[in-house]
């Protein structure tokens, strides 16, 4: 009996370590969540970049607070900066200085730099191999590769909620709102 249990012990023991290795391959890594949160941010931010009028970018909703077009800039800033603690130097030709957010005000330019700092991130995020490795992080504390990602994505998400609102007080329904509206609308009615 005894020689029984063990067995169908040792069976289960193997199964399960078999299991856990196989969910460990098919689990994402730190990286691709990181990225695949950055993205959704980052992109709906570019698009409703793209939808915004170019006669809003000036618009602020009070003094003092930043326009759209420095909204726009100020995270291409943060997108180009922030990387270089992944080890990503800032592109040439980019000077991210203390008023790059009120560097560019036209529609076609700041969309285009938005572009280029999102397309930075995303290559930041390729390169980084070891999501534990640190870096010096605000404070003067260390933080891993993975805690510099998601602060990079939380960054996007924090001023894709503002430009929302920007855009609906603007009259603009950010695209992807549009989009499942027309999509719910396409679809047929549900019987009782």
């Amino acid at each position: 009996m005894k020689a029984i249990v063990s067995r169908i012990l040792v069976l289960a023991l193997v199964a399960s370590a078999g299991a856990a290795a196989v969910l460990a391959q098919d689990a994402p890594s730190a990286r691709d969540e990181a990225l695949r949160n950055f993205s959704d941010a980052a992109d709906k931010a570019v698009r409703l970049a793209e939808a915004i009028p170019a006669d809003k970018y000036g618009w602020r909703p009070g003094e003092g607070v930043r326009s759209v077009s420095e909204v726009l800039m100020h995270l291409a800033a943060g997108n180009f900066n922030i990387p270089r603690r992944l080890g990503a130097q800032i592109p040439a030709g980019i000077e991210v200085g203390r008023d790059f957010d009120k560097s560019q005000t036209e529609k076609a330019k700041v969309v285009e730099i938005l572009k280029m700092s999102v397309d930075h991130v995303k290559k930041a995020y390729a390169a980084v191999d070891d999501a534990e490795k640190t870096s010096p992080w605000f404070g003067g504390r260390q933080a891993s590769m993975r805690e510099i990602m998601f602060f990079i994505a939380s960054h996007n998400h924090e001023h894709l909620g503002q430009l929302i609102a920007y855009a609906r007080v603007g009259g603009v329904t950010p695209p992807w709102t549009e989009e499942a509206a027309q999509r719910q609308q396409q679809q047929p009615a549900k019987r009782p």
